[in-house]
């Protein structure tokens, strides 16, 4: 299992140094560029709440540069020179993840070979980011929201609590009101997270925002590739404005990097910017949107006059299937598409049959 956790700052027990990734990250999050009102707002209110010990909630799409605003904000708190620990939930599977979040002892379960501090331990003092909270399954949500009530944890396979002070900023690209009303996520916790809400507006939403941060991936790759400094064309500048940016920052980033490696003369052209066939087309007629729900509609009315009706279970499998089927299997990108977390998404593939819980 691949776990998603970076240590910027060193821990007090047992102490180590921050892994190689999280320096890179910590380097790239210094310069934060804030140039359109929606980002001057964000940034006036992130400096407002920084200083407070309350809980954050980030909430936006997938690449908006979530993790980057959870370390500004740590960055202007108190806790700026303790740790800062970044965790993704979504890379845990339900058997290890309060093992990573909460730490074991030696024999509490089978290869527990030792104990092991858990990363509420690892940033004790500091703050500790919780990416993609909506996918943390529902038991694990129950102790989780006992530590922040308690502010101490305990390990597993052990009896005694162990102290903590930690800051949680929690970040999630999925609507966790709906969750809570779908009974995915708890509500409880939800208001315990939910103390500071961060809305992060996406590119498509921040064009002012775009020629600064083209312009700063331009120097940072520049650096890292020991280029000379190089210049956007007028045409290009055009064409990056233009664009709707699906992939927010993520793929500004990703395009900015491809340019560099194929730009001549010290100048990125228009040709030179390898945009994803992803903008929105021009705006549809106001009732179009709700053709493909009035079919359906229409569907389960149909469904519903047969003999024994249509049951729900067979309703919510056909919805399930062809969502993972549209996603080529991709159980991440179904989840997200039917705004689930991609454990509930699991959970029901594996009723429905679509794929097997050993995997």
């Amino acid at each position: 299992m691949n776990f998603s956790a970076d240590v910027e700052a060193e821990a007090p027990a047992p102490p180590w140094q921050p892994p190689a990734r999280a320096q890179a990250l910590a380097a790239r999050a210094v310069p934060q560029v804030f140039v359109d009102p929606r980002s001057l707002a964000l940034r006036e209110r992130i400096r407002l709440i920084a200083p407070s010990e309350a809980n954050v909630l980030i909430v936006g799409e997938t690449g908006t540069g979530k993790e980057l605003i959870a370390r500004h904000v740590h960055a202007l708190s108190a806790r700026k020179q303790a740790p800062f620990v970044a965790v993704n939930c979504g890379a845990f599977s339900e058997q290890l993840v309060e093992s990573e979040l909460f730490g074991h002892e030696k024999g509490a379960f089978t290869g527990a070979f030792s104990a092991k501090a858990g990363w509420f331990e690892a940033a004790n003092g500091g703050t500790l980011f919780l990416d993609e909270i909506g996918d943390l399954p529902l038991a694990s949500q129950v102790k989780l929201l006992r530590v922040l009530q308690e502010r101490e944890v305990v390990r597993l396979g052990a009896r005694r609590s162990i102290p903590i002070d930690v800051r949680v900023v929690a970040a999630t690209n999925v609507r966790l009101q709906q969750a809570v009303a779908a009974g995915q996520f708890r509500e409880d916790l939800f208001y315990r997270l939910n103390v500071v809400h961060l809305a992060v507006p996406t590119l498509r939403e921040r064009p002012g925002d775009i020629l600064p941060l083209a312009r700063h991936f331009i120097a940072l790759y520049c650096q890292r590739l020991g280029y000379a400094p190089v210049q956007l064309d007028d045409a290009a500048e055009d064409k990056l404005v233009a664009h709707a940016w699906p992939g927010n920052i993520r793929e500004l980033e990703n395009v900015i990097h491809h340019a560099l490696l194929v730009h001549r003369a010290g100048r990125i052209v228009a040709d030179d910017l390898h945009l994803a066939l992803r903008d929105d087309p021009a705006p549809r007629p106001a009732d179009a949107g709700s053709a493909p729900m009035h079919a359906l509609e229409q569907a389960v009315h149909a469904l519903l006059q047969q003999p024994g009706g249509a049951r729900m279970e067979a309703i919510e499998e056909a919805i399930v299937r062809t969502a993972f089927q549209f996603c080529h299997h991709n159980q991440v990108q179904a989840a997200r598409l039917l705004g689930i977390s991609r454990n509930v998404m699991r959970a029901r593939l594996i009723r429905i049959g679509a794929i097997d819980a050993l995997k």
